[in-house]
């Protein structure tokens, strides 16, 4: 692909916007005062804020281009991603989870750890957190810098510079709270941007069933949680995400059928002179959605598009570096370099790891190429990290038997099964590396998204069966009274009699499950 030719309205809606992003920082910068101001925005929050900053943080490259390059690769199957998985973890988060994170005052998930487990178990999940926001942050990062390179015929390395650029200053400057409200305006700019996209490229493949006919033949974690836990009061942070749920429901129809679209019209007779290039043996998946925006869109509205997909660059790079400066800082910089220091220190160390986080994420941008889908590598890195952890918080909260040793070897004998399983594996057509394989190849799997899904089922239950049989071999270190409100048994409720069920979080909760099940049983 050549470029994207754009007009002088286009220019200077994508200028305007990157002003309005810095100067939100700018404008923040003195009120951040305080460590907590910085890492948790104070805890001061509206709940309808966090609500769409929770979504908009898990709005990033993987999830408007990734998911838009898996719809093309894979069809609407890619929509249980949401409905499936995301949805009834939105609804665990905010019925069950939420209680315990703002509860204990954890400013982070690896200091939940630590209250619940031990100091080793908080250690082990702040090193592999780190890691798996730093990928994510590089994939964001490589998915805006192949955009400027396109839009605007920069070259890959230097568009790689600028992107981490300007998400280190405004974060730099504004702490959590800038990223916060610049996630809110990427919300809107997201939605703007690509819904007339959907209605015209459906009217081409002639609707919903000219899609389905022309396609026939085609075959969870800290940073969004840090958004809730900067909400100002605990019903807030319940509903918070529960919120998010109600829109993030929709989002398959705005980001998966636009790359249905382009595969659809790539494969068409009468393409309308669309097609998507080619990137080895098959497609460049990640350029369905810029491809489209600059067929459909006249001059003005490509700028609102493009400017929508750089803004969820922006949200997906902001969201995993501020939940890596405050993982480094409160979880591995006091937990083990400096106990005692003034709060002035903390949050000047803080903004230090911004820096480091945006100059990792750059080389791990380098990475993301290898890949014809930017998700593929993103739930891989997922299957590693959050499989064995969400078998870790589900015993830890509802089993008071659990014990740090259990968690902690659960934890990392999960992660290496994960390992295991992916140095053993491939899916077809690739070669040894960073696909699997690494070991030597003992198993194929049709695709890598079947691979990363068998990789996180392998790691879940490893960590979930070998957590329970260490535990049982071990004695607990954490008295009943300690383990008040880390533990559901162990925990006051909260109580809500006098709100309407309805309007309490498990009310809320249970309209969103049965939503989701309806649409699993309209498209599944």
């Amino acid at each position: 692909m050549t470029g994207i030719k754009l007009g002088l309205v286009d220019h200077l809606i994508l200028g305007l916007y990157f002003a309005f992003v810095l100067g939100i920082g700018w404008a923040l910068r003195r009120h951040q005062r305080t460590s907590e101001d910085f890492f948790l925005s104070g805890r001061s929050i509206p709940a309808w804020i966090a609500g769409l900053a929770f979504l908009s943080a898990n709005l990033g490259a993987q999830e408007v281009i990734g998911m838009a390059a898996s719809g093309a690769k894979y069809g609407i199957a890619t929509s249980h991603f949401y409905w499936v998985g995301a949805i009834p973890a939105m609804v665990f988060v905010g019925v069950f989870m939420m209680p315990f994170y703002y509860g204990s005052r954890a400013r982070s998930v690896p200091e939940y750890l630590k209250l619940r487990f031990d100091e080793k178990t908080r250690g082990l999940n702040a090193i592999s957190f780190a890691t798996m926001t730093v990928f994510s942050s590089g994939i964001s990062m490589y998915a805006l810098a192949r955009l400027l390179e396109i839009v605007l015929g920069w070259d890959f390395n230097f568009s790689v510079w600028v992107s981490g650029l300007i998400v280190l200053l405004y974060i730099y400057l504004g702490g959590l709270t800038s990223a916060i409200y610049n996630e809110v305006l990427q919300f809107f700019l997201i939605v703007l941007g690509s819904l007339p996209l959907v209605f015209l490229g459906l009217k081409d493949v002639g609707g919903w069933a000219g899609l389905d006919s022309r396609l026939a033949y085609w075959c969870t974690d800290f940073l969004v949680v840090q958004r809730a836990m900067a909400a100002r009061s605990l019903s807030a942070a319940r509903r918070t995400p529960l919120i998010a749920a109600v829109p993030k429901m929709l989002f398959p129809f705005l980001v998966i059928l636009p790359g249905m679209i382009a595969i659809a019209l790539t494969f068409a007779a009468d393409g309308h002179g669309f097609a998507l290039p080619r990137k080895g043996e098959g497609f460049d998946y990640d350029l369905a959605m810029p491809m489209l925006l600059a067929h459909y869109f006249p001059p003005g509205l490509l700028g609102l598009g493009l400017t929508a997909l750089m803004a969820s660059f922006m949200s997906g790079m902001a969201g995993n570096v501020t939940a890596f400066n405050t993982v480094w800082t409160y979880d591995i910089y006091q937990g083990y370099i400096r106990r005692e220091a003034s709060d002035v220190h903390y949050l000047w160390v803080g903004r230090m790891a911004t820096v480091f986080g945006v100059l990792l994420s750059v080389a791990t941008a380098y990475l993301a190429p290898r890949f014809n889908n930017i998700m593929d590598f993103l739930q891989l890195v997922f299957a590693f990290v959050n499989a064995p952890l969400f078998a870790t918080f589900l015993l830890g909260m509802f089993w008071k038997r659990a014990t740090g040793h259990g968690a902690f070897f659960g934890l990392l004998l999960g992660t290496l099964a994960a390992a295991l399983h992916h140095g053993l594996t491939l899916p077809a057509g690739a070669s040894a590396g960073i696909k699997g394989g690494w070991i030597g190849s003992y198993g194929s799997y049709p695709s890598e998204m079947a691979q990363n899904f068998w990789t996180a089922i392998c790691a879940w239950t490893a960590c979930f069966v070998l957590t329970i049989a260490i535990s049982l071999l071990t004695r607990p270190t954490k008295s009943e009274a300690e383990l008040k409100g880390l533990v559901y048994a162990l925990t006051p409720r909260a109580e809500d009699e006098h709100v309407a069920f309805w309007k309490r979080p498990e009310g809320l909760g249970a309209v969103v499950l049965l939503l989701a099940i309806l649409l699993n049983a309209v498209f599944w």
